[in-house]
């Protein structure tokens, strides 16, 4: 009956965060075969030690999970360049009444982009895909990535500098 309880437990907590829970995979790992497997194994933990979970924010909770499972999967390789990347770029629905040119530049400018993030240090990319993809706020990123809010501020701060120059390269 406990069980049945707790898997209840955890799909209410879990499953409204799963989209951000693979996002998270999948710019840690850079793989997607990888980062279903990572979430899975961070599901798998999450409902393991959900009694460990007091209430104050589920999303904070299970990304707290992905990113240790995803460290784990990799092992020693944190390092981004170790990493294979996938080389299909971001998806994005075109316009088909839009500018044909204005379309293919601002393909150009999301591939420019996921190539600089590809390109991060984890630490890094972990904070920028935190904050700017799942929109979390400086003091979930801390509690996610254990860390002080200062600490996120100045590698937020740093992350987006180092994004800021191809970007802008590609505007040109």
């Amino acid at each position: 009956m406990a069980e049945a309880a707790d898997a209840a437990a955890f799909a209410r907590i879990a499953l409204p965060h799963l989209d951000a829970a693979y996002n998270l995979a999948r710019w840690l790992v850079r793989d997607p075969v990888l980062a279903d497997d990572v979430v899975q194994d961070a599901m798998l933990r999450g409902l393991t030690y959900v009694r460990s979970f007091r209430g104050d924010n589920p999303r904070a909770w299970l990304l707290q999970i992905v990113r240790t499972s995803a460290y784990a999967r990799l092992g020693a390789r944190r390092d981004a360049a170790e990493v294979p990347l996938d080389p299909e770029p971001a998806s994005e629905i075109i316009d088909e009444a839009a500018d044909p040119e204005a379309a293919y530049l601002r393909g150009e400018r999301h591939a420019a982009l996921d190539q600089a993030l590809a390109a991060l240090p984890a630490e890094l990319r972990e904070i920028i895909v935190l904050r700017e993809l799942e929109d979390m706020s400086y003091r979930d990123i801390a509690r996610v990535l254990g860390l002080p809010l200062g600490t996120v501020m100045s590698r937020l701060w740093r992350a987006r500098r180092a994004l800021r120059l191809p970007v802008e390269e590609t505007a040109r």
